[in-house]
């Protein structure tokens, strides 16, 4: 399952695997949550992710600065 699919009906959070390039649903949901900002992101305006961490981005901004955060080898 890709990112473009949804999942109509599915109240709440899901659950999902972060992939490179799309995501997987484990559980059905509207939703995830930013771990930065704790901002909701619904599934179909999510664009930022770490496949490593496994974590949602609200924006490309807090991408970057959660990057930043766990990686500081990589400078300012």
């Amino acid at each position: 399952m890709n990112r473009f699919e949804r999942n109509l009906g599915f109240k709440g959070e899901a659950k999902i695997r972060y992939l490179d390039g799309e995501v997987q649903v484990l559980a059905p949901g509207e939703f995830v949550r930013c771990v930065v900002t704790g901002r909701t992101i619904p599934l179909e305006e999510l664009r930022y992710w770490s496949v490593e961490l496994q974590e949602p981005y609200a924006d490309a901004e807090v991408s970057l600065k959660r990057y930043r955060e766990t990686h500081p080898e990589a400078g300012a």
